[in-house]
């Protein structure tokens, strides 16, 4: 049999399982785990048999082109896959713990009542994952990458009747976010250096990567940081570390395969799989090493002082990945490799026994308590100590430090465009939208000195739109309108740039315009019927009376965010390759005007359907906090 046809079998198993679990009722819990069992556990057999055969041969790297998605002069927009012991290693390590989980799952959630829920999201994760592992481009990775981020917010805003889950999937959602616009940004730039969609295969070759940085060392350099923001983000290194505590706020098997074992990686994976890249930029990786440095410093002392156990678990875990940081800027693949496979299957056994821990502890303290002997100074030294203590109890105040340093700022300049009401938008955008585009039709008689600016202004224009709808704390429907007209802006930026045809421009708003359409009815539809609990200022939790509305309205949000569900995420990708080189600005306010809608649509969609419901007569769960 083919190498690549059982490549194959590792997207179409778990994403086959996916489906499947769709429509399987919810009552049937035992169809459901097992489903999810068998597919994890054929993903694994398959997995055994394959490396078998690959080790026999003399284990080579191995690329498939897959599927050439969308081809124009110039540009393609290729499914790449590619198998190397990084890929290897990261797949038996997700398929066996998946498959425990999927084990362990089946009694721990017994008669939850997301039961169902949890298993759709595992296999969708899963799916994710593989694809993730798997990729051979950027732009594979990148729709993996996306499927995780959703994947974190829907594990995490499991208990959806709950304010804290809520609250801290959307938290951990938007640091997500922020980490992609440095991959967004790598990829643009990648494009540029490379002019093509390179693969990871390429990357390899010594040769290639050295002429083509000969003469392009800052561009160089620019990917590389811009790859480490994303890794950071992803794998909860300073400045970003206090995300994964947050994200503990789903079941324990959540907890223990996606922020204990598999998702938290992936910066790792991130790192290892560029590394040819900048493995002879050395400022790039001494910067790597010192990062890993200071996070496993600051997270194993946070992790000796804290009182759950979970978020000990977290800050340990975290502290372990800053060590696996500076063994890759070392150059050591393979130790880094093992201190991966050993850190995620220690922390899914301490998450999963965490619940048995706990009780054995109350237990013995009742029974066997003894009054821990304290000494008190006024010292020098003590008085350090306890300063060192009390800023560990506090977490550094990361938490506090990421809000004001990124968010903040951002939801300030929202607040200061309050003059774009629901009513403005119609009386005031809509026609300036038009005289730019008429602008446009007529650009050939537009001065050089002012038509190259004005891309930037346009793209600065719609970020303005989505600041607005992120800050946005009243009108559902208008934060819904700004992020479209974001993408109408958008559009109408690049097409200022040559060679941006009007199908490439149908491309991407097909997605858009549809998901937008579709979104913007949901909102009308719970306006009429809950006029009196639809705004942004609290969680109100209308999922539980319209759930087939909040799917739907869950899917537009996706769609308008470019989530690989429609052809607006291929629709990304083009925007990008038609921004030149010297366009940074441009590049810049598209990456961040992508990110922060994501951002406004999955907090607009959780303010109005999860949390504590608004209405007495319904069961509520404690408000935490």
């Amino acid at each position: 049999m083919q190498p690549n046809l059982l490549i194959q079998f590792f997207l179409l198993i778990p994403l086959t399982g996916f489906i499947i679990s769709l429509f399987i009722p919810s009552q049937k819990e035992l169809f459901l785990s097992r489903v999810a069992t068998v597919v994890s556990g054929l993903n694994l057999f398959f997995l055994l048999f394959f490396l078998t055969l690959w080790l026999w041969n003399g284990h080579p790297s191995l690329n498939i082109k897959e599927i050439s998605v969308f081809r124009d002069s110039g540009y393609e927009f290729l499914i790449d896959l590619y198998f190397d012991k990084i890929t290897a290693l990261y797949l038996f390590v997700g398929a066996l713990l998946t498959f425990l989980i999927s084990i362990y799952s089946r009694y721990y959630l017994h008669r939850e009542t997301g039961y169902k829920r949890f298993f759709n999201t595992i296999l969708f994760f899963y799916s994710g994952y593989n694809v993730t592992v798997l990729s051979g481009n950027f732009e594979t990775l990148f729709i993996g990458w996306e499927v995780l981020g959703i994947s974190s917010f829907l594990l995490i805003s499991f208990y959806r009747d709950r304010y804290l889950p809520s609250r801290n999937a959307v938290k951990v959602f938007s640091v997500y976010r922020i980490g992609d616009v440095g991959i967004l940004l790598a990829m643009w730039a990648s494009h540029h250096l490379w002019h093509e969609n390179i693969t990871f295969l390429k990357l390899n070759n010594y040769e290639l990567v050295h002429e083509h940085l000969q003469g392009h060392s800052g561009i160089g350099i620019f990917i590389s940081m811009m790859l480490l923001v994303a890794a950071a983000a992803k794998s909860a290194q300073l400045p970003f570390s206090s995300w994964l505590p947050r994200a503990m706020e789903g079941p324990t098997p959540s907890s223990a395969i996606f922020y204990g074992s598999l998702s938290v990686h992936f910066g790792v994976f991130l790192l290892l799989r560029t590394f040819p890249f900048w493995e002879h930029q050395w400022i790039v990786r001494i910067i790597i090493g010192l990062l890993g440095f200071a996070t496993s410093i600051v997270a194993i002392s946070i992790s000796r002082v804290q009182s759950s156990i979970k978020t000990q678990i977290a800050y340990a875990s975290i502290a372990q990945i800053g060590l696996i940081f500076i063994e890759i800027a070392l150059g050591l693949e393979n130790i880094a490799l093992l201190h991966f496979a050993g850190n995620a299957f220690l922390r899914t056994y301490q998450l999963l026994i965490s619940p048995s821990v706990i009780t054995y502890l109350i237990r013995e303290q009742f029974y066997n308590y003894k009054p821990r002997i304290t000494t008190t100074g006024n010292s020098f030294l003590k008085r350090l100590e306890y300063t060192f203590y009390l800023l560990n109890v506090r977490e550094w105040d990361l938490d506090t430090f990421t809000n004001k340093i990124i968010f903040t700022p951002l939801k300030r300049l929202g607040r200061k465009l309050d003059f774009l009401t629901y009513r403005n938008v119609f009386y005031f955008i809509l026609p300036t939208y038009a005289f730019c585009f008429f602008l446009f039709a007529t650009s050939r008689h537009i001065p050089e000195q002012i038509s190259q600016y004005l891309p930037s202004v346009f793209s600065f224009t719609g970020l303005l739109m989505v600041l607005k709808s992120f800050s946005e704390r009243k009108y559902p429907r208008l934060a819904w309108l700004l992020v479209i007209f974001n993408h109408l802006w958008t559009v109408l930026a690049i097409s200022f740039n040559e060679k941006f045809s009007f199908s490439h421009s149908l491309i991407y708003l097909s997605g858009i315009i549809i998901s937008g359409i579709a979104g913007f009815i949901c909102l009308q539809k719970l306006k009429n019927a809950e006029p009196h609990f639809f705004d942004l200022n609290q969680y109100y939790g209308h999922v539980y009376e319209y759930p087939k509305l909040a799917f739907i309205f869950l899917l537009c949000c996706l769609g308008l965010m470019g989530f690989p569900i429609t052809l607006s995420f291929i629709g990304e990708d083009l925007l990008y390759s038609h921004i030149h080189e010297d366009q940074f600005f441009l590049a810049f306010f598209n990456s961040l005007s992508f990110i922060m809608g994501g951002i406004a649509l999955i907090r607009t969609y959780a303010r109005l359907f999860l949390g504590p419901h608004i209405k007495t007569y319904h069961e509520t769960a404690i408000k935490t906090g």
